[in-house]
């Protein structure tokens, strides 16, 4: 989670939303956060809803827009893996495309 918050604004800058989920609750969660300086939202599943959907396990998903899942990693990948990953998706492309005409590339 800190490695996300490290690099949040590169997320940001490819217009993607970074959230952590896990079954914890709101209040582990809001502890979490705080003790830790994350600032990107952090779902409780306590239900188990989610993880029924998506896996029991530490799995990182990479879903577009439309809600299609375009990259699974069980476990957490290097943030460099998953933001090259992002770069390939065709809403992000003319994006990406300005940051290097600016010189901010990764």
């Amino acid at each position: 989670m800190q490695s996300f918050q490290r690099d949040l604004e590169k997320f940001k800058g490819l217009d993607t939303q970074v959230l952590g989920v896990s079954s914890d609750s709101m209040e582990t969660h809001m502890k979490f956060a705080k003790q830790y300086d994350i600032t990107f939202p952090l779902l409780s599943d306590q239900d188990r809803q989610i993880k029924g959907m998506y896996g029991r396990n530490r799995i990182t998903y990479l879903i577009d827009k439309k809600g299609i899942i375009r990259f699974i990693q069980t476990g957490v990948p290097e943030n460099k893996e998953i933001l090259k990953h992002i770069r390939k998706l065709p809403q992000t492309a003319k994006s990406h495309s300005n940051e290097q005409l600016n010189g901010k590339q990764e």
